[in-house]
């Protein structure tokens, strides 16, 4: 297929993001041009599933009208003003009260800003201040997780534990240390059980801890279900162990809720689902149903007072984004929790979400499906060369990224990640009826990929 001027015109200008660049200067790349419900049009009107809402973020699907119009009366009264200098646009008043009511434990403020990376940077930063405040400077040491991911800045791709987000970046950054991620398919021992794998790793942090120095770490930072790491559910106790040691050695807990955050894993937070209670909750993505950028920071009551009172010692509190708690981003989230409320979208993903985990289940014992896994709407199916002995094919194969070329032929939108996992997070709204069809062209992708690599000379 020959390319588009428009897609000539990127391939030569744009520099793409998560992506290479070099396959892209030859390739081109799919211009969306159009979008309606669960589905986006290209620019040769050709309509595709968002299998991954874009990138996990597109709850509401394409075309929902209160939010343009939301947008619309926002940009005509007020299009744009600070938080700034004690000065505050109307709509954050309203947004932060809604956003209060919806914390999924009691938090003391919401600090707003445009991203989750910028908002995971922020707590990196609190963490910081924080301990000053209280006088106990030694403790600012982070600990993530392997296969993290918590955004791009400096410090939030530091935390992020993805080695291609740190080789040539010269990352991670000091004061991060790392933790095994608790992925079952991936690392726990063979015949070990649920429980013990959540165990050890349990052991592991406590372990990390004394080894750096409890007086040394500040916060421990993990999002409920990982993201882009490669839809990783943890075992069930895993943070019902973790928990108590972080609070034995007065740890604060970040919990990035970004991609799990308003509906996405069947509860409101991935915080309710795993009964944490976080000093910070990230959030972003789905709080504007991505229609706007925004993100946003929940801050405990004890972190504020804390760091209020600092900051009335030396007159300011120095932080702060040109376009945090931006007024047209306001009503649009305004507007999206309002839907979420009326439209009862948490339970509709309740309703749905086994049609679209059973619906992946049933490819368990495939050839080359290795593990199916996920929660509400969010999953993942990990492909590997001998799915027995959990062995991956070897990265220059290429096996996922094949898959998600040939599930894109076939009218589908997903993603691969950390090696050949395949992702899905459809839009929130999606029908039964819809998960059927995104099934139905997955399946297709799946076996034209076990063509492709039946045609191997050996794996």
């Amino acid at each position: 297929m020959t390319r588009t001027h428009a897609a000539d015109v990127d391939a030569r200008f744009h520099f793409h993001p998560y992506t290479n660049p070099r396959q892209v200067e030859r390739d081109g790349a799919l211009v969306i041009v159009g979008g309606r419900g669960v589905q986006v049009t290209d620019e040769r009107g050709r309509d595709y599933i968002e299998g991954m809402a874009g990138l996990w973020c597109a709850s509401l699907g394409f075309s929902e009208q209160r939010l343009v119009e939301a947008a619309h009366r926002q940009m005509q009264a007020l299009p744009y003003y600070h938080t700034f200098s004690g000065k505050v646009s109307g709509p954050v008043t309203e947004l932060v009260e809604k956003m209060m009511a919806w914390a999924p434990v009691p938090m003391g403020r919401v600090l707003f800003a445009n991203s989750g990376s910028e908002s995971n940077d922020t707590a990196f930063k609190l963490v910081r201040y924080y301990h000053n405040a209280i006088g106990k400077p030694a403790k600012k040491k982070i600990i993530a997780r392997n296969k993290g991911y918590h955004g791009v800045t400096l410090a939030a791709a530091a935390l992020s534990g993805i080695p291609t987000m740190h080789k040539h970046f010269d990352l991670p950054m000091a004061d991060v240390v790392r933790v095994s991620c608790p992925h079952p398919y991936q690392f726990a021992q063979p015949g070990e059980t649920a429980d013990a794998f959540a165990e050890r790793l349990a052991k592991e942090l406590e372990d990390t801890i004394l080894r750096e120095g409890p007086d040394t770490i500040g916060a421990f930072i993990a999002e409920p279900v990982q993201g882009a790491g490669g839809v990783i559910v943890p075992p069930p106790r895993y943070f019902a162990l973790i928990q108590p040691i972080l609070q034995k050695y007065e740890i604060l807990l970040i919990a990035d809720e970004v991609v799990s955050g308003f509906g996405r894993l069947g509860e409101r937070f991935g915080t309710e689902v795993y009964g944490l209670e976080p000093d910070f909750i990230t959030v972003a993505k789905m709080l504007t149903a991505a229609y706007v950028p925004m993100s946003a920071l929940y801050v405990s009551d004890r972190v504020y007072q804390a760091v209020a009172d600092a900051s009335a010692e030396v007159g300011v509190f120095g932080h702060g984004y040109t376009y945090g708690g931006h007024p047209v981003a306001c009503a649009v989230a305004l507007e999206a929790l309002r839907i979420y409320e009326e439209d009862d979208v948490v339970g509709h993903v309740r309703r749905v979400a086994p049609r679209l985990q059973q619906g992946l289940r049933k490819f368990v014992g495939h050839p080359f499906v290795g593990d199916v896994r996920g929660m509400g709407l969010i999953a993942a199916v990990e492909l590997a060369a001998d799915p027995a002995r959990r062995q991956p094919f070897r990265p220059e194969k290429g096996v996922g990224a094949y898959l998600v070329k040939r599930a894109q032929e076939h009218g589908l939108i997903l993603r691969t990640m950390a090696g050949d996992i395949v992702a899905f997070s459809p839009p929130l709204i999606i029908s039964e009826a819809e998960i059927d069809e995104l099934l139905a062209r997955f399946e297709r992708a799946l076996r034209d990929t076990t063509d492709w690599i039946a045609g191997w000379h050996g794996k």
